[in-house]
């Protein structure tokens, strides 16, 4: 069931934006003048679909839902007749195959913008980015930054929210050197190395740093625990109040969590007073993937209460349509660059190619937006149709960017590339895509079963 439901989270959220990017193909070779055969969601068997009396062309709905396709009329791909010579793809001009090219990943740079536009539209009431706890031993720590400042900029770029802070420390993954916080109190210079690698791998940027958001101070009192878990199965029970685990003071829930994540397959001494009595219980959490990090897990969830955030730690966000749309744009333009970075970060070998992702991450990210509300789907869906975008212009043959390469030397050269070189390129870039799946995959299976 659990599969299922990924599976069709997956294309609940891929499925527009692929039929999006194959019908900027399609409306643009129709504008060129380009005979369509075929409008394809999916690869393989054709499930269902029609075919339009008018135009001929076969709209069809195909088994593997991992893409899509328009196919045109073709001179290499089969006979044409001598009256539809002119409505041949490869008998276009070089501007014309440059444009249906392009505009797949162009309408997947459209809807990012137009989605990240709406996400901005909605008025909302945020933390502020002032910081709410320095982790010990940390980077930030080291730096002198404290607890109360409020961070406006990170390394020269703006950062109004804790999106953006996010957003501009994960630029810096795999690197070393400083990166410079600006806060109303001053400029920081905070030493990394290796930054969110090695022992930090698998982190969020924020705790890499060492500069975390408020966070109220819940107590440390178990509301419920699953049967089957390790805190249930040694003797914890709901209303327990964590007083020390292994010795150490626990003042808060967040303390609690963080030595249970951080001790898989350990066993910790929990000193827990119930009904006014102290008492010491032995746990192991078991040891749980969670992105690229194992964790401790004892089954517990903590007891309700009530959180008021103080009024400095808090900001309403409101935008104007225009503000909304201009940052909307600049977001596209900073994730894309970001999205370049990271490549080539991983083919110099500053991050590791296990930062890869593939369609188990894609639906496991899809469901959890779907849990989380509409507008954290639209903010996947955004961020998914950049990457697709960014991806297809890879200058990798089978890849949108792999014939821009191609129909480019045309335009120059004011022939096309030889047919045994494009088959070539062809051939090397099936190869490429295939390894990157299966390096993905690969990397998605270590994540869930690691």
């Amino acid at each position: 069931m659990t599969a299922l439901y990924l599976f069709l989270s997956a294309l609940l959220v891929l499925t527009p934006l692929v039929a999006l990017h194959e019908w900027g193909h399609y409306i643009v070779a129709r504008l060129c003048g380009v005979k369509v055969l075929t409008y394809s969601i999916g690869f393989g068997t054709r499930l269902f679909g029609w075919t339009s009396p008018k135009t001929g062309i076969d709209y069809r709905i195909c088994a593997i839902p991992l893409g899509g396709y328009v196919k045109m009329l073709d001179e290499r791909e089969g006979e044409v007749a001598e009256h539809e010579r002119h409505l041949a793809f490869n008998n276009q001009h070089p501007l014309k195959k440059i444009a249906i090219v392009l505009a797949g990943p162009l309408m997947n740079f459209i809807i990012a913008i137009g989605l990240f536009f709406v996400l901005f539209l909605q008025p909302s009431e945020q933390l502020s980015t002032k910081i709410g706890r320095i982790v010990n031993d940390s980077p930030a720590h080291a730096s002198g930054l404290v607890v109360g400042e409020t961070i406006h900029a990170i390394d020269g770029k703006d950062t109004p929210t804790w999106e953006s802070v996010n957003f501009a420390l994960a630029d810096r993954m795999g690197e070393r050197g400083a990166v410079v916080v600006a806060t109303d109190k001053g400029e920081y210079s905070v030493q990394v190395n290796d930054f969110m690698q090695g022992a930090d791998k698998g982190k969020d940027p924020l705790t890499a740093l060492g500069t975390l958001p408020w966070r109220p101070d819940i107590p440390p009192v178990i509301g419920s625990l699953t049967a089957d878990g390790a805190g249930a199965l040694m003797g914890l029970k709901a209303g327990d109040r964590i007083a020390h685990i292994d010795g150490k003071e626990i003042k808060d829930w967040l303390s609690a969590t963080e030595i249970i994540q951080n001790n898989p397959e350990k066993s910790l001494t929990f000193g827990v007073v119930r009904d006014r009595q102290n008492m010491d219980i032995k746990v192991m959490p078991r040891a749980v993937k969670v992105d690229n990090r194992t964790v401790g897990q004892i089954g517990a969830r903590v007891q309700e209460t009530k959180i008021t955030v103080p009024d400095d730690y808090k900001m309403t966000v409101n935008h104007t349509p225009l503000e909304a749309l201009q940052k909307s744009f600049i977001k596209t333009y900073d994730l894309s660059v970001m999205t370049v970075k990271s490549m080539g970060k991983m083919i110099t070998g500053l991050i590791g190619l296990d930062n890869l992702s593939g369609p188990i991450t894609i639906a496991e990210v899809s469901k959890d937006s779907i849990q989380m509300g509409w507008e954290q789907v639209l903010s996947t869906a955004g961020l998914i149709s950049l990457s697709l975008a960014v991806l297809n212009l890879l200058p990798i043959p089978v890849l949108d960017g792999g014939h821009l390469v191609f129909y480019t030397y045309e335009l120059i050269r004011g022939k096309p590339m030889s047919e045994r070189l494009q088959i070539a390129g062809l051939q090397v870039g099936m190869l490429l895509l295939f390894g990157f799946m299966v390096l993905a995959i690969g990397n998605d299976i270590s994540r869930v079963f690691g």
